[in-house]
């Protein structure tokens, strides 16, 4: 039997946060989550995914941005009867767009704490890319809103889930000069027509008789480049 000590150990185990996946170099990244967010999740949805792909510093700049309303965030789902603007123009010729002030903060907030994380572990932060953003739904918080005539309805907050994590990118490495340029600059089938080959007849051809037939396999059994 096992004791209290090794039950709430056995707890704390199983609380610890697990992301959806992990990066293919740990030691190269940086991690950041928040748990049941107060924040809506379909606002703060769209806004995590703008970020992806962004550099840490481009996704900081750009949220300040928002905040700003010099830039907006495109809503590309959940965004029945969201109002159009210009500035969603930028991402894909799209024209839905808001400014999710509250959404906006707590992300930044996040990647001020995956900031926070990368230094602990020596990266540099002008080469993190952010290759992870997912939002997940969270339980719904609840409230109560008094009716008329006595009743009671539910008040319901959606509150969400947000995962975040950056790597270093690797520089992109030129690729070397072909042994054969000539063959590199062909097509399949041109380098496919220069591949040796035999070529062979077994039938007559017009005006040739069967002592010529015989001479021109003999000589047609040699391999010939076309």
């Amino acid at each position: 039997q096992s004791t209290w000590g090794q039950q709430a150990i056995i707890k704390l185990i199983k609380m610890v946060k697990t992301y959806s996946r992990d990066p293919p170099v740990p030691t190269k990244a940086a991690r950041a989550s928040g748990d049941d967010l107060r924040v809506h999740f379909k606002n703060t949805y769209n806004t995590v995914r703008a970020l992806k792909g962004l550099s840490l510093r481009a996704a900081q700049a750009y949220l300040r941005d928002v905040l700003a309303r010099k830039r907006c965030v495109p809503f590309l789902r959940y965004n029945g009867k969201v109002g159009r603007t210009a500035q969603a123009k930028e991402f894909n010729n799209r024209s839905q767009g808001r400014w999710p002030v509250k959404s906006v903060k707590v992300v930044l907030g996040l990647l001020q704490n995956l900031e926070a994380n990368a230094s602990v572990k020596n990266l540099d932060l002008d080469k993190l890319v952010i290759n992870h953003a997912q939002v997940n739904r969270a339980q719904k918080g609840r409230r109560r809103t008094y009716r008329a005539h006595g009743r009671i309805s539910p008040y319901l907050s959606s509150n969400c889930h947000v995962e975040l994590w950056a790597s270093v990118s690797e520089e992109a490495v030129k690729k070397g000069p072909s042994k054969n340029t000539q063959l590199a600059s062909l097509s399949r089938k041109q380098i496919a027509r220069q591949r040796v080959r035999t070529v062979s007849y077994t039938h007559l051809r017009a005006h040739e008789t069967g002592r010529n037939l015989v001479c021109r396999l003999l000589l047609e059994k040699k391999k010939i480049i076309l």
